[in-house]
C-alpha cells in the first residue's frame, strides 16, 4: 500500500495501445510499460516485478527487447550527468538520444569516436547490441564505453569500469540481459570537422583488387549496392577536414564523384541525408547518413545484417553478388562497412576486425523469411555472425557457437540476475537453449 502511490504515477498504458517497434514489424507482447524519472523509481519498479525489459527507442528489428509482462522505458531520463574535461568522459542517463547529446557536446568542444546511420536511437540501446558505424580503426559505438551504472535484478546499484575486468566485458554489450542501465559514461575527444564525399558506380572488380584501399580511403566508409550490376551503386567517404585524404577525387578506382547530394537509394530525395559535396560540417553533421533534425517517425522496412571476418570480406561480397536476381525484387539497398575488433565478450567484433553486410529490405516478411537462410547459407563459410537487434534466422546452437565466451557472459548475467528476470523467449531459445 506505500508503494502504490510511488509506483502508480509511472505507467503508461492503456489496454486498447499496441505497442509496436519503430518499422512496425514487430508487436509487443504487452502493452505494459512504466516511465520512471529517476534512479530511485527504477529502482523500485525492479524490486516491484519478477519478470520486465527495457524498451528503447525500439529500433530492433526482433524481439530481443520483448517482453510478455513488463515494460520500463528511461525515455524521461535523457540528461547529461556530468561532463569531466579533463578526463575526456561525459556520463549521461540510459534514456537519452545520440541526437541529444552530440549537439550539446559539439558545443562543448568535444566529440564522439564514431556514430551510427540514425542518431535517433538511445546511447543505451545502441551499445547493449552492439550497433556500429564504419571506419577501419573505429570500433562499435559500444567502444566507447568507459563506465556504466547499471540496476540488477535485487533492485541494488551496481558501478562498473574497466577497473572490474570480466564484469564490464560482459556487461557492456549485455543483450538486455544484465540490468536496467541507469547511466553511461563515454570516452570523448576533442571536437572534429569533417567533409563527405559519394562517388558512384564503383565497378565490381575494383572490391577484389582493391578492397583494403578502398575501405580506408576515409574516417567512415559505406559501399551502398542493390547487386543488381557489377559495380556499387554509391560509395560514401567521410573524412576529416585536414586529414591527407579529405580532398575530393576526379576518379575513385574507376568510380565517378556525385555531382549532387544523394539519398542511399539513389531515386530518392536526399533532402533529409546530411550534407556531401564536401561541404566542411561538425562530426555529428556528416557522421550519420541521415539528419539530426530529421526525425523518421516509422520506417516501412525490414534489416538484417552479417558481421564477416574482415579477411574473408571479398569472398562474402562476391557470394552476395552471385545471388542478386534472387535478392533484387525485395531489397531497397544493401550498405557494406567495417569495424575494428574490440575486447567487449557479445560483441560480434570481440577479437575480430570485421566487415558487414547490410540488408535494408522492402516490408515483405514472408519473402524475407525464405531469403534470409538462404544467404546465411552462404555466409556460413566466413563464420558470418547475425546483428543481434536485426532479422536472422540462425539457428541456436549454430549462433552460440559464434561466442566464445558466451559461458563465461552467462556467470556473469547469474550474478546480476540469478533467477532470470530480465530474460525473455528470445534470450532463453538463442542462448539458454529454452
Amino acid at each position: 500500500m506505500l508503494a502504490a502511490p510511488f509506483i502508480a504515477p509511472f505507467r503508461g498504458w492503456t489496454q486498447e495501445e499496441k505497442l509496436k517497434n519503430w518499422a512496425g514489424n514487430l508487436e509487443y507482447s504487452t502493452n505494459k510499460i512504466d516511465y520512471p524519472k529517476s534512479v530511485a523509481e527504477v529502482q523500485q519498479l525492479v524490486k516491484k516485478y519478477n519478470k520486465l525489459k527495457v524498451l528503447g527507442t525500439r529500433h530492433c528489428f526482433n524481439a530481443i527487447a520483448d517482453s510478455k509482462y513488463n515494460f520500463i522505458s528511461l525515455r524521461d531520463m535523457n540528461k547529461v550527468v556530468t561532463l569531466d574535461a579533463h578526463a575526456k568522459t561525459v556520463t549521461i542517463e540510459g534514456g537519452m538520444k545520440y541526437g541529444e547529446l552530440c549537439p550539446w557536446l559539439n558545443d562543448k568542444g568535444f566529440a564522439l569516436h564514431n556514430l551510427a546511420s540514425l542518431p535517433h536511437i538511445s546511447v543505451a540501446g545502441a551499445i547493449t547490441t552492439a550497433t556500429h558505424g564504419s571506419g577501419v580503426k573505429n570500433g562499435n559505438l559500444s567502444t566507447a564505453v568507459a563506465g556504466l551504472e547499471i540496476v540488477n535484478a535485487n533492485g541494488d546499484l551496481v558501478k562498473l569500469s574497466k577497473d572490474d575486468g570480466e564484469k564490464f566485458y560482459a556487461a557492456v554489450v549485455g543483450l538486455g540481459a544484465i540490468g536496467v542501465i541507469t547511466k553511461v559514461m563515454l570516452n570523448i575527444q576533442p571536437a572534429f570537422m569533417m567533409r563527405q564525399y559519394v562517388y558512384t558506380k564503383l565497378p565490381l572488380s575494383q572490391i577484389k583488387e582493391h578492397f583494403d584501399e578502398i575501405v580506408s580511403s576515409g574516417y567512415s566508409v559505406s559501399l551502398f549496392t542493390d547487386w543488381q550490376n557489377e559495380s556499387v551503386n554509391e560509395v560514401w567517404i567521410k573524412t576529416r577536414v585536414g586529414d591527407a585524404n579529405s580532398e575530393a577525387k576526379k576518379d575513385f578506382f574507376g568510380a565517378m564523384p556525385a555531382t549532387k547530394n544523394l539519398h542511399p537509394i539513389i531515386e530518392l530525395s536526399a533532402d533529409n541525408c546530411t550534407e556531401q559535396m564536401g561541404v566542411p560540417g561538425a562530426w555529428y553533421e556528416r557522421l550519420p547518413h541521415f539528419k539530426m533534425g530529421f526525425t523518421p517517425s516509422s520506417g516501412k522496412e525490414l534489416q538484417a545484417e552479417y558481421f564477416v571476418p574482415r579477411n574473408h570480406a571479398v569472398d562474402a561480397i562476391r557470394a552476395i553478388q552471385r545471388m542478386g536476381k534472387q535478392i533484387g525484387p525485395h531489397l531497397f539497398i544493401s550498405e557494406i562497412r567495417t569495424i575494428d575488433e574490440d575486447g567487449l565478450w557479445m560483441s560480434p567484433c570481440y577479437k575480430q576486425a570485421s566487415v558487414t553486410i547490410h540488408f535494408t529490405w522492402k516490408q515483405e516478411r514472408e519473402a524475407v523469411s525464405k531469403l534470409l537462410p538462404v544467404i546465411e547459407k552462404e555466409l556460413a563459410a566466413f563464420n558470418a555472425k547475425p546483428h543481434m537487434g536485426k532479422l536472422f534466422t540462425m539457428p541456436p546452437a549454430k549462433l552460440a557457437s559464434h561466442y566464445k565466451k558466451l559461458n563465461d557472459f552467462k556467470k556473469i548475467v547469474a550474478r546480476f540476475d540469478p533467477h532470470g528476470k530480465f530474460r525473455n523467449d528470445f534470450l532463453e531459445k538463442n542462448f539458454y537453449g529454452g
